[in-house]
């Protein structure tokens, strides 16, 4: 027994496969024994990380519209401190440290995403307002989606390929074992982390590559409008790898059909013609807008319509799924005492199905109370119709949020929250609101919305992390609770400061690109202008098309949805999984090469994520290396050589290995 213990710690064989007729997973942490979880060490952590995180990720974010995930730098520097303290048991531990702490980033992007949006409009909004936003949206996130942890952590194992858990579970594993497994991790994280971070903060080389960079791609972007672009992260790569051949393969196929097709023949078709689909006062022509403005004005609306429909689509084939949540919650009403819970293994505790049904209740209670009193809306009509949008969008959706994360590790939540607006719009003018009050009102309630997604989406990532690692959900449910408030109230009084300081409008203001696109949706509409419905209906014929012929629709129309210059690098990590394990006729030697290269990846997603970090820092310090003239000259013809290099590292550090 003392030998087994102190063997180093690894992912089961079986952890990223479907499971064969009768056979069943087993956690590292047996389920049959405790093991330090909750202490005062990783709740403290947890929340110091949560503060720390929160700030950082709400500034980069308004910044330059992208929130880095924090789930892999907090559980880095989790497995870190463990160490340093000589903390015993500290897996578990740690897997708590990283759950609180991942709700920086989820609260920060449902956060920044529609509230600095009332400032850009011109109106105001106060602390509370935004705490109560973000709280509220946290809590029914968690609450909604506990009903399908077992589905999608347990019942769907091996099907979907979760890039940031796995990429998470690496580190922490590796992290409490070490051996070669933790110096594969650190060496591919050592890579992978100087690699961005010399594009990131140098440029020593373009972060992204186009077709562009030559005279005739110019030309045939400047006239056909046909442009295709290669992110050369290494993070990114690392992510492709991961999610495999199969689904890289169908997102970008997504992006190809918007890219090579949509774009191109929007220009042929309408090319002299100025088209305002929504009334925000376009005078460009389609034939004078590059490609990206094409696909940020028009083409990436028809992603949207295809992502709403085929998380409906998705909502009716997983009916089944809600309806056994549902009965498992009226039956449990129906028992005395806690029952079932008593005889269910540690690793497969939740919450009580009665506890998540009054918290819901509650929940949606208080939700009701804030509009209805809180300045949000003018009455209690208003208010009820508030609360009905919220919770029928947030719980439906809460499923298409966690299969987008199982898939590609990106969460959709701007192009649902979009969605949100346009619907609460309606219904909220339909009422009789309308003008600046209408749009804080929809705001607000689009805030709630995109909060409870982006929590949702983010929280069955951790999920899936304990399930591998063998920790007790109810403890991650449970204390997942205070990490959203800490977050929340951090991510309010930052996007308060943030606004006092550098402002959302006018010379030097940040950005908030997201916020900016949502305002652009809300202000015609509660003004007397329209929604793209016909680009809407266009993205939702595909998805249909797309079922039809058994395509993951969903994957597909996320690919339509992010762009491009994200989606190509995936199918490059996704080739290179395929190859490292298919070329041996031994299928043991290319699980091992399968398994290391996911090694590899993980360690290129965490250096990149960590050094992500480092570099928001340095822009927050007004630290500025960046060589501009160097990489506009120079970037896009050198980057494409350090980007074959890490290709070739990940390939032949994958295929070493020797055969048994």
């Amino acid at each position: 027994m003392e030998k087994e213990e102190n063997k180093p710690l690894s992912l089961p064989e079986n952890a990223c496969r479907e499971l064969k007729e009768g056979e069943k997973y087993r956690p590292i942490l047996s389920p049959e024994k405790s093991y330090p979880e909750v202490t005062v060490w990783s709740v403290t952590i947890g929340l110091v990380m949560t503060v720390i995180f929160s700030a950082a990720a709400a500034y980069l974010g308004l910044k330059v519209g992208q929130v880095f995930e924090a789930a892999i730098p907090i559980a880095i520097l989790a497995v870190g401190l463990s160490g340093a303290f000589k903390k015993k048991g500290a897996l578990g531990q740690n897997v708590i440290i990283q759950s609180i702490g991942a709700c920086s980033g989820v609260i920060v992007a449902g956060a920044i995403f529609t509230l600095p949006a009332i400032y850009i409009l011109g109106l105001d909004v106060n602390f509370t307002q935004m705490f109560l936003s973000s709280l509220l949206g946290g809590v029914l996130g968690i609450l909604f989606l506990i009903p399908f942890r077992k589905y999608f952590v347990k019942e769907m194992h091996g099907k979907y390929p979760f890039p940031e858990a796995t990429a998470t579970t690496q580190v922490l594993v590796s992290g409490e074992s070490g051996g070669k497994g933790a110096r594969t991790l650190l060496i591919s994280g050592l890579i992978g982390g100087l690699y961005d971070f010399a594009v990131a903060t140098f440029g020593s080389w373009a972060e992204t590559v186009t077709t562009a960079v030559t005279h005739w791609g110019a030309v045939v972007a400047d006239k056909a409008k046909v442009l295709l672009k290669l992110n050369t992260g290494a993070a990114v790569l690392g992510l492709g790898y991961i999610i495999g051949l199969k689904y890289a393969f169908v997102i970008c196929c997504g992006s190809f059909l918007v890219w090579l097709v949509i774009i191109p023949l929007m220009n042929l078709i309408w090319g002299g013609s100025v088209i305002d689909f929504m009334g925000t006062g376009i005078t460009e022509t389609i034939g004078e807008m590059s490609p990206d403005m094409i696909f940020k004005t028009y083409a990436r609306h028809i992603g949207i319509g295809g992502i709403a429909t085929a998380g409906i689509i998705g909502i009716i084939k997983s009916f089944g799924v809600i309806k056994s949540a549902v009965g498992l919650a009226v039956g449990e009403f129906g028992r005395k005492g806690s029952g079932k819970q008593e005889n269910v293994e540690r690793t497969d505790k939740d919450l009580s199905m009665k506890t998540v049904v009054f918290g819901i209740v509650i929940t949606l209670l208080v939700i009701f109370a804030y509009f209805a009193f809180g300045g949000v809306v003018n009455n209690i009509w208003q208010a009820l119709l508030g609360l009905l949008i919220v919770a029928v969008i947030a719980f439906l959706f809460t499923t298409v949020a966690a299969n987008a994360i199982a898939i590609v590790g990106s969460n959709p939540v701007s192009g649902m929250t979009i969605m949100t607006l346009i619907i609460t719009a309606l219904v909220l003018v339909a009422a009789g609101l309308k003008g600046n009050t209408g749009m804080v009102a929809a705001m607000v309630i689009g805030g709630v919305v995109c909060t409870a997604l982006s929590t949702a989406g983010g929280f069955i990532t951790d999920l899936k992390i304990g399930y591998w690692i063998g920790t007790t959900p109810a403890k991650q449910e449970t204390w997942k609770f205070l990490g959203v408030l800490v977050a929340a109230a951090t991510v309010g009084g930052v996007m308060i400061i943030l606004n006092k300081t550098y402002g959302f409008v006018g010379d030097n203001a940040l950005v908030a690109p997201q916020a900016n696109a949502m305002a652009a949706v809300i202000q015609p509409m509660m003004n007397g202008g329209n929604a793209p419905w016909l680009l809407y209906g266009i993205g939702a014929a595909i998805a249909i098309l797309l079922t039809v012929f058994k395509v993951p629709a969903l994957a597909f129309c996320l690919g339509m949805f992010i762009p491009i210059d994200l989606n190509l690098p995936l199918l490059v990590g996704g080739a290179i999984s395929w190859f490292v394990s298919t070329r041996s006729k031994n299928s043991d030697v290319n699980a091992a090469r399968q398994e290391k290269g996911t090694l590899i990846a993980s360690g290129f997603i965490a250096g990149g994520a960590l050094m992500g970090v480092v570099s928001a820092i340095l822009k927050f310090a007004n630290v500025d290396w960046y060589m501009t003239s160097w990489c506009e000259h120079y970037g896009e013809a050198i980057a494409i050589v350090p980007f074959a290099l890490i290709i070739v590292y990940m390939i032949c550090a994958s295929m070493k290995i020797e055969k048994k």
